[in-house]
């Protein structure tokens, strides 16, 4: 019997056949359901907490913690605390930092120092292992002339204002060095020389390629989606077996054989000559012979729009499947042309598909790195390609990690700014 038929009504309350309030069984049947739906749903809320929501906190975390001069130097970083940094510090200070020194060299940390401050100051890192292994046989003061003397560098103050600066293990260094800024002497912000400020150029080559990409995939993919969608299904069946023919070969293998098409010599030098490409970049004088196409912008590209076509594509299929063809010959019977129908009928029902795949596209080609290493220049390198180099080359995990966290909040405010101006949430029929 089901509970309704079990019901019964005493003192006015709607009862189970055991007494029970009929409302407390419902509330007990319901936190049944909602605890087996929870059951169902906590391995892929672990799976995606444990994946990436983590990796994004430590992220977060290792771009503005860094503890080396904390932890290396306690007794010199707590005395420059009251230190006003217009004059070289006292004898108290030199000592500290002679004693550091002394401990760093016999816990072998004194590389972390000498690591940490060279990013600020080039070239110190050798200075600094010097005067650890120097300062490790003084016994007696006056440390101020003894440490002068081992180095010329204990005698600036921009050294000590650095030290000064890294002594708390938490820092905005690493955010500010990659957006080109760095502090001064006096704690504000400053932006570092021209001939070495390259990071917020890197950041906007890798937004101007990922748009750049994203509007190809779009140029090329809207009429083939369109001929999918209106082509008889066995036809478009075997027309999508060659949309999703890339996807049957790993990305490294894509990127690979467009290395060897772009070389010089290769295919696509012998299309542009067959074509008489070559013949009139020549007569126009726009080249001379056959133009470079490995290891250029245009090369990547060209790579990475093949490789992002399919998803750009598929999400504004999906979307023009469901547009009922009578749309287009309700609007032509009422009098407008083919073209017009097209623009203002047909076309904006596709925007939520055109949305979709473009932010799709978009933020995958922010995080490539084989495809502009294997195809493109040395000036068309992306974010991704700079941040492998931290890790694999300078082991600086904190600039990775900075890169990583500027690279997300781009990309969140750019799609906050795409959403709010032709979101899916704004879109209408025309």
């Amino acid at each position: 019997m089901t509970m309704a038929a079990e019901a019964k009504v005493s003192d006015g309350i709607m009862r189970a056949a055991d007494g029970t309030p009929l409302k407390t069984r419902l509330r007990r049947a319901e936190r049944r359901e909602k605890v087996k739906a929870l059951g169902l749903v906590a391995p892929l809320f672990l799976f995606i907490v444990l994946t990436f929501l983590t990796p994004i906190v430590v992220m977060l975390y290792n771009a503005i913690y860094d503890p080396d001069i904390a932890e290396n130097l306690p007794q010199t970083v707590s005395i420059l605390k009251d230190w006003d940094g217009k004059e070289l510090p006292g004898e108290p200070v030199f000592a500290a930092l002679a004693s550091d020194l002394k401990t760093a060299q016999k816990d072998k940390t004194i590389a972390l120092v000498g690591k940490r401050l060279n990013y600020e100051i080039s070239g110190i890192r050798s200075k600094i292992l010097s005067s650890g292994r120097k300062a490790a046989t003084l016994e007696t003061g006056p440390y101020k002339e003894a440490m002068i003397g081992i180095d010329p560098i204990w005698g600036d103050v921009e050294t000590w204002s650095t030290i000064k600066r890294s002594g708390s293990s938490y820092t905005p260094f690493y955010i500010l060095s990659m957006l080109d800024m760095r502090q001064s002497a006096d704690g504000s912000l400053e932006h570092v020389p021209a001939d070495r400020a390259i990071y917020v150029d890197v950041l906007m080559r890798t937004l101007g390629i990922a748009l750049l990409v994203t509007v190809c995939t779009l140029v090329l993919g809207y009429p083939v989606a369109y001929m999918l969608a209106t082509t008889p299904q066995k036809t478009a069946s075997i027309l999508m077996i060659f949309v999703l023919l890339p996807f049957w070969t790993s990305l490294l293998v894509r990127t690979t054989a467009w290395t060897i098409l772009m070389q010089d010599g290769g295919v696509f030098a012998q299309m542009l000559n067959f074509t008489g490409i070559t013949w009139l970049l020549d007569t126009l004088g726009l080249a001379d012979g056959t133009p470079q196409l490995f290891k250029t912008r245009f090369a990547t590209v060209i790579a990475m729009t093949h490789i992002q076509l399919p998803f750009t594509l598929l999400p504004i299929y999906s979307v023009m499947k469901t547009i009922s063809p009578t749309y287009m010959r309700a609007a032509k019977s009422l009098g407008g042309t083919p073209f017009y129908s097209f623009m203002r009928v047909y076309v904006p029902q596709t925007l939520p598909g055109v949305a979709a795949g473009c932010l799709l596209t978009f933020i995958l080609c922010l995080g490539y790195y084989i495809t502009p290493a294997l195809v493109g220049g040395p000036t068309d390198q992306m974010v991704s390609g700079f941040i492998a180099d931290a890790i694999n080359r300078e082991n600086n995990w904190g600039k990775a990690s900075a890169l990583g966290v500027i690279l997300l909040i781009a990309t969140l405010i750019l799609y906050y700014i795409y959403n709010k101006l032709v979101g899916i949430d704004r879109m209408k029929l025309g």
